[in-house]
């Protein structure tokens, strides 16, 4: 079973590769100076991103921020996991839709909001719901939302380069350079690289996606102190996700604990979710060790 180190290895990992892909795109498009292009670049979209993807991710999820009087149960929930989670207190939001679901954002914990749908309330009962707000200040506590925010731009930053590429390819600019012997290799090798690397762009950036779900649900369950009633509340919320359509933009799914978009078939590599029957089995791995330990 992954362990917390393992997933953050791994997705130190991907954000590696990413960020190589990135240069190697750079550079096999207009060499040294394509490489310097595409860095500054991913540092200018990062540093939008770090500022401003909080209030972003909330309008993509529909979500709008509430005062404490709106729903008093709800706040004393959020605040007293957040204390055991060693955590501020995060701002609260709401998505007015049945769908049961819920999403965490901002740029660290002490801007981080955690959103939930007015739904889940009609299918979470108490303790699913407190699994659910375990697992979004999971996300807060591990920074996973910076990490997909820094994730989501530099697979921009490619896919932005890649486009611009293809027009300098239609118009005589890419490789014009090169001596005769050379470029129709060079060319054909361009075309490559112009339809691969955002593909895998977009690969990576969901493999980095599923693991910080993976982080999350256990990060969750040491917060709650139970994983039983998250891998009760996944169960519940997937069941739901096939029967109460959800309308978000596709670009915020990644946010959501259960795939809003669940009915959509999309290949295991490009889902922005594990699959939910893992998650679950999981998390009930995770009881069954722990009540081994206290055997032992």
């Amino acid at each position: 079973m992954s362990t917390p180190f393992g997933n953050t290895l791994k997705t130190g990992i991907l954000l590696a590769a990413l960020t190589g892909l990135l240069v190697v795109i750079g550079g096999a498009i207009g060499g040294r100076g394509g490489m310097i292009f595409a860095f500054v670049l991913a540092v200018g979209m990062n540093f939008f991103a770090y500022w401003f993807s909080g209030d972003m991710a909330l309008k993509m999820g529909g979500a709008r921020k509430i005062e404490r009087e709106e729903a008093p149960w709800l706040f004393d929930m959020v605040a007293k996991l957040a204390r055991q989670a060693g955590l501020p207190m995060p701002k609260v939001a709401l998505m007015d839709t049945a769908a049961p679901n819920a999403f965490a954002t901002g740029r660290d914990p002490q801007h981080a909001v955690v959103a939930v749908t007015t739904g889940i309330v009609q299918v979470l009962d108490r303790e699913e719901l407190e699994g659910v707000l375990a697992h979004e200040l999971g996300h807060v506590k591990n920074r996973d939302i910076l990490i997909m925010s820094v994730a989501a731009t530099i697979g921009g930053a490619i896919t932005m380069i890649a486009q611009m590429a293809q027009w300098a390819m239609i118009f005589g600019g890419l490789g014009g350079n090169r001596d005769e012997e050379h470029q129709g290799g060079g060319m054909v090798e361009n075309l490559l690289m112009i339809i691969v690397a955002p593909i895998a762009a977009t690969v990576i950036q969901m493999a980095i996606s599923r693991a910080r779900e993976f982080g999350a649900d256990a990060s969750g369950a040491e917060i709650n102190g139970d994983p039983e009633p998250l891998a009760r509340a996944l169960e519940k919320m997937e069941a739901a996700a096939h029967q109460i359509p959800m309308h978000v933009n596709p670009a915020a799914a990644h946010l959501f604990i259960v795939n809003p978009l669940a009915g959509v078939s999309f290949g295991s590599l490009f889902s922005t979710h594990p699959k939910t029957a893992d998650r679950i089995a999981r998390l009930r791995a995770m009881r069954v060790s722990r009540s081994n330990r206290l055997f032992v």
